[in-house]
């Protein structure tokens, strides 16, 4: 499984198709640290919910990346359990990459500031710490939704898009303030929130968003599994 991973990510970095993610992750961070400096955990909680659209789309563009012949090929020599965990592997592998960079990148435009006088905001440190668990929630989203969004579940490319496109669309919108139905979606519009509140989110909040990332997940999860293995 590792050779095939490794061969997964090999592929699709030097096919190409990294350049057009890797180009709007640039892009996206330019703009989100070029206007000024902000407390880590608001800039780290909204650079997670600008990145899952890209993040998501990366994961499909992977998954996409081997051919039918070639991917049905690698199910018989390893298994459809270890193929399709080698494709989300290399996928949240790429991924990661990215959250690394968003992670780095807002130090070099001075992008991160610390509490202002007189206020409850955490302290860099806490705050990098909650931007770390913001990017990896994110991940896990994104890793989900890019699975449910891949060619060997919707078979054509105009499904697919409609899918990344209106999750993505709806991650935010239902994650606003006020939405009756949050649980739909991953909460990734919920954690930039409650990290850009003016104090740091108590632990119940922070375990309210990671039970909810993971309880999606598994469902997202498990129709990926189901709808490829009567698809494959």
């Amino acid at each position: 499984m590792i050779a095939l991973t490794r061969m997964r990510v090999t592929g699709f970095v030097r096919s190409g198709r990294a350049l057009p993610p890797l180009i709007a992750v640039l892009a996206v961070l330019s703009l989100l640290y070029g206007g000024g400096a902000s407390s880590a955990s608001s800039a780290y909680g909204y650079s997670a919910v600008m990145l899952f659209p890209i993040l998501a789309w990366l994961v499909k563009l992977v998954l996409d990346t081997e051919p039918d012949v070639q991917r049905r090929l690698a199910r018989l020599t390893v298994g459809p359990v270890r193929e399709a965990a080698a494709g989300l592997l290399a996928a949240a592998l790429l991924a990661g990459g990215v959250c690394l960079l968003a992670m780095v990148a807002p130090w070099p435009f001075r992008g991160i500031r610390g509490p202002l006088a007189g206020s409850t905001e955490p302290p860099v440190l806490t705050g990098v710490l909650l931007g770390v668990l913001a990017h990896l929630l994110a991940l896990l989203g994104a890793l989900a939704l890019g699975a449910l969004t891949a060619r060997v579940v919707t078979r054509r490319v105009l499904p697919g898009v409609v899918v990344l496109v209106t999750g993505s669309v709806l991650a935010i919108v239902l994650g606003l303030r006020g939405s009756v139905v949050p649980w739909l979606v991953p909460p990734v519009m919920s954690t930039a929130r409650a990290l850009g509140a003016e104090s740091a989110p108590d632990a119940g909040t922070l375990a309210g968003l990671v039970v909810h990332t993971l309880l999606w997940c598994a469902v997202a999860f498990a129709i990926y599994g189901r709808l490829r293995r009567g698809r494959s």
